[in-house]
């Protein structure tokens, strides 16, 4: 979206999203971390959150605890911890620190709280740990205490999924990158509607109707079917088809206020149906495109761009960070940063992400020019 359509709250959004990064990427830079640091600080905290996470899994979630807030704290102060150097008696009580402030609805999806979630897990993870180090006390057992994470927050507690393979199987690698930023049930509709869209020329005005095959938690979690915002769309299955069918794209665009309020959108959003199919995985889909000349167009997505099955490539994530960093930083910049991040193993100071990153190094070499 351009600068001017970008709200205050987008631009709070945009910043907070990547929950356990930014704030571990900060305190490298305070602390003067290498790039190696860094690495070895997100792996554990990625496994940290989404160990804490899966022994609840999926009562917590289903009782409406947004789980990426919830669980993410913890993982933000155990990479936080790293960092420092926490011993182990500060990291438990970094992580006791984290869980009580520990937070997010599910009933927040389609609003700016949404992301304010993973952001204050961030911030809440990266204060326990700087209260630790200065030997801030907490509860030593706070997920497993009968008052403590796990027990108030879930009816399910399978502690082993914490402990068993710890330390020789990493989360991180059963994990991978979104290619579009929306709810991540919506992409093999969308992958399906982008290829329809290539093979056929498709442009959305000689669709009669759209019919989806979709896995149980499409609807559960994307079935708003007249999304009146920009976020509200991030949880639409028929505005996010619509819009793929019409564009061949599903980026930050397509989920613009204004998008979501085009009337081509709005019209070929209302031919669209989904029907829950209990056999389909979440990186599964059935479409099919029937045509005001009566043919029928089909595609079926066995996994999703962007599932383990059907990772992204490195050119494609170069591809969506220039098309999110380049108007922001600038071509140039953007480029520097990219090549940056490629090579963060190597880095001897990992500020020099945090300084590529600002925007008003940009705009001060823009005004040098000008």
């Amino acid at each position: 979206r351009s600068k001017q359509e970008r709200g205050a709250g987008d631009e709070l959004s945009a910043r907070l999203k990547p929950y356990g990064r930014t704030e571990m990427l900060a305190l490298a830079e305070r602390n003067g971390a290498n790039g190696r640091d860094v690495i070895d600080a997100l792996v554990l905290g990625i496994d940290v959150a989404c160990r804490i996470g899966n022994t609840m899994y999926p009562d917590h979630y289903d009782r409406g605890w947004h789980i990426t807030g919830t669980a993410g704290v913890f993982g933000a102060a155990a990479g936080a911890g790293r960092i420092l150097g926490l011993d182990e008696q500060q990291m438990t009580w970094a992580l006791g620190a984290a869980g009580t402030q520990s937070s997010g609805f599910r009933e927040m999806f389609g609003t700016h709280c949404k992301s304010f979630h993973p952001g204050r897990a961030a911030q809440n993870g990266l204060t326990s740990a700087l209260l630790a180090a200065r030997n801030f006390t907490s509860s030593n057992q706070v997920l497993e205490a009968p008052r403590g994470f796990a027990h108030v927050m879930s009816t399910k507690q399978d502690f082993a999924q914490i402990t068993d393979n710890l330390g020789r199987s990493y989360e991180i690698t059963l994990n991978t990158y979104k290619p579009f930023p929306c709810g991540i049930v919506i992409h093999p509709a969308i992958d399906a509607c982008i290829q329809l869209k290539r093979d056929y020329g498709l442009n959305g005005d000689e669709v009669e109707r759209v019919e989806l095959d979709v896995a149980p938690l499409v609807l559960e979690l994307t079935g708003k079917r007249t999304p009146q915002i920009g976020l509200e769309g991030k949880f639409s299955v028929f505005h996010s088809a619509a819009a793929a069918l019409i564009f061949g794209a599903a980026g930050e665009t397509q989920y613009s206020d204004s998008c979501v309020r085009d009337p081509r959108v709005v019209s070929l959003r209302g031919r669209i149906a989904a029907t829950v199919d209990p056999k389909k995985r979440d990186d599964e889909v059935d479409a099919r495109v029937i045509l005001k000349d009566g043919r029928v167009l089909t595609k079926h997505i066995e996994h999703a761009i962007g599932s383990r099955e059907r990772p992204m490539t490195d050119e494609d994530l170069s591809e969506k960070f220039h098309g999110l960093a380049d108007e922001i930083l600038g071509r140039e910049q953007s480029t520097k940063l990219l090549d940056a991040a490629w090579s963060l193993e190597s880095l001897s100071d990992a500020a020099r992400i945090c300084q590529l990153a600002d925007p008003g190094t940009a705009t001060e070499r823009l005004s040098r020019r000008a």
